[in-house]
C-alpha cells in the first residue's frame, strides 16, 4: 500500500515539475517573441516626447539671478525669490516641468512667496538658459543627470549664508517633482514634498505597453493572458537599450519611492490623458511616507490642476507647507539655530563656493 501512495506521489510530483517547466519554456518563448518583434517599437515610443503646453514666464526683476557649475562644468542658471513676508518660514526648491524655463516659478510660487518662504529655482542642463552638454539628448523621463543637476542645486541651497537649518521643502510640477521624488529618497534635508503631475517610467509604460502591442499584435487572447509583470520584463530591458544608446542611467522610480520617509503631498489631473490617475496611484502607494495624500483634482488635464483648482490649489499648497515646514523654522528659531527669519544673501555679484565647485549670484 505505502509504495502505491510513493508511486503516485511520485508521478504527481514529476507532472507538477513538467508542468511547471512547460510553463517557463512558454513564457520564455513568448517573451523571445515579444521582445523580437515589438522592443524596437517600444523604444521608439518611450523615446518620442510628449507635446504640452510648456509654460515660459518673464523675467522678475527682484530675482537674484544664480550661476551653478555641475561638477560636470556646466553652468546651469537659476534665481533666488526672498520672501515678501516679514518673518521667513522656510526655503523651497522648486522643480521644473520638462522644457520649461525658470521663470515659470512666478505662475507657481508667488503664493508660496507671500506666505513666507524663499523660493529658488534653477534650469537643468539642456533647458532655459542653462549650458548645453552635447553628448545629452534629454526626455521626459528622469535619468542621472537629471540628479547631478539637482544635486548640485541643494548644495548650493546648503552652503548659501542664510541656509535654513533644518533643511529645505520641495515642490516640482511633472518631471520636476519626479527628480524631486529621487533625490528626497537619499536626501533628508529635504524635509517636505509635493508634486504635481509626478510619474515613474515603470508605472507608466506597462499599462500603455499592452495598448501598444495591441496595435501591432493579432493575438489578443494571448495579450489578456500574460501578467503585467511579463509586459514590465520587456519595457525594462527597452529602457535599457535606449539608456545605452542614449548615454544615461534611467531611474528607477518606483524603488526610490520605497525609501521615501518625508511628509509627501501629490496632485494630479483626474482628467490626465497622458499619466493616467491610476498610474499616479500606483506610485503613490509605493512611498512609505507616514503623512502622504493624493489629491486628485476633478476635470484637471496634466499639470492643470493649477489653472483647475485655483485658490483651493493655493491653500493646499501652502497649508501643507505650514504644517511640514514653517513649523520646524518656528522650531528653530526657538532654540536660537536659525537666523531669525532674515534673508542673509549674499551680496550681489558674491562668489561661493559649493563643494569646491565656484557660485556667482548677482541681482537680477
Amino acid at each position: 500500500m505505502l509504495e502505491w501512495i510513493w508511486w503516485i506521489l511520485t508521478n504527481l510530483l514529476i507532472a507538477a515539475a513538467g508542468l511547471a517547466l512547460l510553463a517557463v519554456a512558454l513564457f520564455a518563448a513568448a517573451h523571445y517573441y515579444y521582445r523580437m518583434k515589438f522592443l524596437d517599437q517600444v523604444v521608439r515610443i518611450f523615446e518620442e516626447k510628449p507635446l504640452f503646453i510648456v509654460p515660459r514666464g518673464k523675467p522678475l526683476p527682484e530675482a537674484e539671478e544664480v550661476l551653478l557649475r555641475t561638477p560636470d562644468g556646466l553652468m546651469l542658471r537659476g534665481c533666488y525669490l526672498p520672501t515678501t513676508a516679514t518673518i521667513r518660514q522656510g526655503v523651497i526648491l522648486f522643480g521644473l516641468e520638462f522644457g520649461s524655463n525658470r521663470w515659470a516659478v512666478g505662475q507657481y510660487c508667488l503664493e508660496l512667496r507671500d506666505a513666507g518662504y524663499d523660493i529658488f529655482t534653477f534650469e537643468p542642463r539642456n533647458q532655459g538658459e542653462s549650458d548645453h552638454d552635447p553628448a545629452y539628448q534629454p526626455l521626459q523621463w528622469v535619468c542621472d543627470k537629471d540628479l547631478v543637476d539637482l544635486r548640485t542645486a541643494i548644495d548650493y541651497l546648503k552652503r548659501r549664508p542664510d541656509a535654513p537649518t533644518q533643511g529645505i521643502g520641495l515642490f516640482g510640477i511633472s518631471k520636476g517633482g519626479s527628480v524631486g521624488l529621487a533625490l528626497a529618497a537619499e536626501d533628508p534635508w529635504i524635509r517636505c514634498l509635493v508634486t504635481d503631475g509626478a510619474y515613474a517610467a515603470y508605472t507608466t509604460m506597462v499599462p500603455y505597453m499592452r495598448r501598444w502591442v495591441q496595435i501591432y499584435s493579432p493575438y489578443r487572447k494571448l495579450q489578456d493572458l500574460l501578467p503585467s509583470w511579463f509586459y514590465g520584463s520587456i519595457g525594462v530591458v527597452g529602457i535599457s537599450r535606449s539608456a545605452a544608446r542614449r548615454g544615461v542611467r534611467y531611474l528607477n522610480l518606483e524603488r526610490c519611492m520605497r525609501r521615501l520617509r518625508q511628509p509627501l503631498l501629490m496632485i494630479h489631473g483626474a482628467a490626465d490623458a497622458y499619466i493616467k490617475p491610476e498610474m499616479a496611484e500606483a506610485l503613490f502607494r509605493k512611498a512609505r511616507s507616514r503623512m502622504k495624500e493624493l489629491w486628485i483634482v476633478p476635470g484637471a488635464k496634466h499639470n492643470q490642476s493649477l489653472h483647475v483648482a485655483g485658490e483651493a490649489y493655493v491653500r493646499r499648497l501652502v497649508g501643507f507647507f505650514h504644517t511640514h515646514l514653517a513649523s520646524l523654522s518656528e522650531k528653530s528659531r526657538d532654540s536660537g539655530d536659525s537666523p531669525s527669519g532674515q534673508n542673509l544673501a549674499p551680496a550681489p555679484g558674491a562668489v561661493g563656493a559649493v563643494n569646491g565647485v565656484a557660485v556667482i549670484t548677482r541681482k537680477g
